[in-house]
């Protein structure tokens, strides 16, 4: 039985991985084409950037987000006073960190699925009077869909996952941006709270071997489309 406490945190979760990944993933659209598909001053420096996460440590990332930021950070301060938006120990600032720790994930099958894109068929494009605008419209981006379903799905259970940087940047307060990683770290601080733990873990494995086989299955439909396209 799953008590108002832990579908809370639950829901919590599922809102900021979902706010992380509705933001993040326009983004990494637009990125993951600009390098998939153009040369550029600075791209292997904009391809580094966008995989540091994968490398830092969450807590570096999230003492680098709680500096910026934070209540007291430049960025934090000017979306404050400017913009009304609090990010520092918010939900909000949950979204941030979930969807930066998982951005290399979202846009790496997105990237992949735009450099499979055969560049005949966005020449044919053009010929038939086709803007660049209009050629990744209805060229490009229908057929790196699956790509980027793959990607966002990923990232949603990367999202929905991230501990380190969530903790540092936001802490963990009950109904702000306590998410089902937080929760189960609290809950293995209290003498009674194994069985309530293992419910959100088991929680968590069962999304996130959804989300893994969503994107296999996602990728492998993209692999077999370019191959009949082809």
């Amino acid at each position: 039985m799953i008590d108002e406490q832990l579908i809370s945190i639950i829901l919590l979760s599922l809102k900021i991985a979902g706010v992380a990944i509705i933001f993040a993933t326009p983004l990494a659209i637009i990125l993951g084409y600009a390098l998939a598909r153009w040369k550029f001053f600075g791209h292997w420096l904009l391809n580094a950037l966008i995989y540091i996460p994968l490398v830092l440590p969450p807590v570096v990332t999230g003492f680098i987000l709680l500096e910026f930021f934070g209540p007291k950070g430049i960025a934090g301060v000017f979306l404050s006073n400017y913009l009304g938006l609090d990010l520092g120990f918010k939900w909000t600032g949950a979204a941030l960190a979930a969807g930066i720790v998982a951005f290399p994930l979202i846009i790496r099958p997105i990237k992949l699925a735009f450099e499979n894109i055969e560049q005949g068929l966005i020449d044919d494009a053009s010929i038939l009077g086709a803007s660049p605008l209009l050629a990744f419209m209805t060229v490009s981006l229908p057929l790196a869909f699956p790509g980027i379903i793959a990607g966002a799905v990923l990232g949603f259970a990367k999202a929905l996952g991230e501990f380190g940087a969530t903790i540092t940047f936001v802490s963990n307060i009950p109904g702000e941006t306590r998410t089902i990683s937080l929760g189960v770290y609290a809950l293995m601080q209290s003498p009674d709270g194994d069985h309530d733990a293992l419910v959100l873990v088991l929680i968590t494995v069962g999304l996130s071997l959804s989300a893994i086989i969503v994107s296999e299955w996602m990728s492998r439909r993209f692999v077999a489309r370019s191959r009949t396209i082809r």
